[in-house]
């Protein structure tokens, strides 16, 4: 064997996961790559890697003096950076998503409406017709679709379709009629069916209002729901995403441990139990599952629900929606049972990740934590509020004495800024989607994109964050453009603080000495581009564990 194995070019990575690799040590040399450190960002010319683990980062002439018989790869000058991590997304969501009636892209309800006609049509099969990413904003409607409209397109079985934001579902009078709601059924804790004038259901549920629906609907197969895993790690990995936060689970554990048994994960999964039911009791008999599968599974999180969405103005607010008087949103239980069920995981020695959206959901939370860390010490969990969208200003502060990190998505201000404003009105905005404030008070964030909510590319992130525009360059001076962050601080989000968020920090989102070889390499410099152009980044390959997966 000679010493330096050379691969030439890019496109032999792909061989080296066919055939044997020449050397136990591979080098990959000529990159312009870029990790986190302690000492902040390091730049370097040459990784090598071993077992699937970093062995050092540095240049060429000296890595391959350090590992003589390595095999080398050239990559051209192509730009490396840590795998991504996801901090917040719904895999079997998304997956089973990308095989049912989209809507996301529509701009009409007529268009919609053709769109699921079209879906019922092509697939006379399905029981129920099943679907999402409706938002009546981007239609120009200023109400809720009802279900006669639906009915007009299919009546002949039940049709649920989901809200971008996943906070309300719209439903056809089959669908109604299958879960039994009436004019006579009853509002649910932490839900609202709409209703006409004379109390009759519209179609449309609101947050736990769609437990109603979701009793009553086939289950997808074992099959269904590998085949949804399957299709979003092809998808993420596409991303460079190597890492996901799946938020809120309750039947998927199994599913991700017998993959990862056997080597089919190309993605790490930090699984979120769905609450401290019996479904938590069962999953934590034996205490939190750490780094099973060569870390490719992680259980040690809660997932608990606060309230809604600002979309829906299921968000629960302080004050009265702005567009809205009467309404203040919904809060998905009592502060008893916040705290309870904080202090349930905590003594478990479960971090606790907690949805809030509106100012009156993150206080409660906040207020819900600080009680709980009196009998139980549950700093050390690293736990974290999910969204955290709108904060009373008063509160930020509490964040960081409370060691609560803020799990944010920073593509929301640019989904959102087209109805925010109009449901909580200008003043209320000096508290929302505040990641400069989170930032200069020393919260850490981790970033995320609540897919199949938001696109789960995290260069769309990127731009977001950096420039806080929508893809078209809009608004031209960025929405509330004194919360932007830099290119460094969206990369650190994406890696090292993500990797903390998942108590992963030393094993993924850096390129250092004995973390996982997780790394991506892309087709420009994010850090030598302008700001405008981030969103545009494409991924030429995705490494987990030292072999390519993309």
């Amino acid at each position: 064997m000679r010493r330096n194995q050379r691969v030439g070019g890019l496109l032999a990575f792909g061989a080296l996961l066919t055939t044997p690799l020449l050397a136990q040590t591979t080098l990959i040399d000529n990159v312009h790559g870029y990790t986190l450190t302690g000492d902040g960002l390091r730049k370097f010319s040459a990784l090598a890697f071993e077992d699937g683990r970093i062995l050092e980062t540095g240049t060429g002439p000296d890595l391959k003096a350090h590992h003589p018989e390595s095999t080398v790869i050239d990559a051209h000058g192509a730009v490396v950076l840590p795998g991504l991590i996801d901090a917040h997304g719904h895999i079997i969501d998304l997956g089973l998503g990308m095989a049912r009636v989209a809507l996301e892209d529509t701009h009409s309800l007529a268009e919609a409406l053709r769109k699921v006609r079209s879906y019922a049509h092509a697939h006379p099969d399905k029981a129920w017709i099943l679907g999402g990413g409706w938002n009546q904003f981007t239609w120009h409607l200023q109400r809720f679709p009802t279900a006669a409209e639906l009915d007009a397109v299919v009546s002949d079985r039940p049709v649920r379709l989901d809200r971008i934001d996943d906070h309300a579902i719209w439903l056809n009078s089959a669908a109604l009629r299958a879960a039994g709601i009436t004019r006579q059924t009853p509002d649910p804790v932490g839900g609202r069916i709409e209703r006409d004038a004379a109390g009759n259901p519209t179609g449309v549920l609101m947050d736990n209002a769609n437990d109603l629906v979701k009793k009553v609907m086939p289950a997808p197969t074992t099959l269904e729901r590998r085949a949804a895993v399957n299709a979003v790690m092809t998808r993420l990995n596409a991303f460079g995403v190597t890492a996901v936060g799946d938020a809120g689970l309750r039947t998927d554990i199994p599913l991700y441990k017998e993959m990862a048994d056997e080597g089919k994960l190309t993605l790490r999964i930090y699984a979120m139990i769905g609450d401290v039911g019996e479904e938590f009791r069962r999953l934590s008999a034996d205490g939190p599952l750490l780094g099973y599968g060569h870390d490719f599974l992680t259980v040690r999180s809660v997932k608990l629900f606060a309230d809604g969405s600002v979309g829906s103005r299921g968000a629960a607010m302080l004050e009265p929606y702005s567009d809205a008087p009467g309404e203040r949103g919904l809060h998905y239980m009592s502060d008893a049972d916040m705290q309870a069920k904080i202090e349930t995981a905590l003594k478990a020695g479960y971090q606790v990740n907690v949805h809030a959206i509106g100012d009156a959901a993150n206080r409660q939370v906040l207020d819900a934590f600080e009680a709980a860390y009196k009998t139980v010490d549950g700093r050390p969990l690293r736990n974290r509020i999910e969204h955290a969208q709108l904060v009373a200003p008063v509160d930020f502060p509490r964040f960081l004495r409370l060691n609560l990190i803020a799990s944010m998505q920073p593509t929301a201000p640019t989904s959102d800024m087209n109805m925010a404003e109009d449901r909580v009105g200008k003043e209320r905005l000096n508290g929302a989607y505040a990641w400069r404030t989170f930032l200069d008070q020393g919260t850490k964030i981790a970033a995320g994109s609540d897919f199949p909510v938001e696109s789960p590319n995290p260069f769309l992130g990127f731009y977001a964050a950096v420039t806080r525009k929508d893809r078209n360059g809009q608004p031209a001076a960025g929405w509330h453009p004194e919360q932007a962050v830099t290119v460094l601080e969206i990369f650190r989000a994406y890696t090292l603080d993500a990797a903390y968020a998942e108590h992963m920090d030393t094993s993924i989102g850096s390129l250092e000495k004995g973390k996982w070889a997780d790394f991506i390499l892309i087709d420009r410099d994010p850090f030598g581009i302008a700001p405008r152009d981030l969103w545009k980044v494409r991924v030429r390959q995705t490494w987990v564990a030292g072999k390519r997966v993309y």
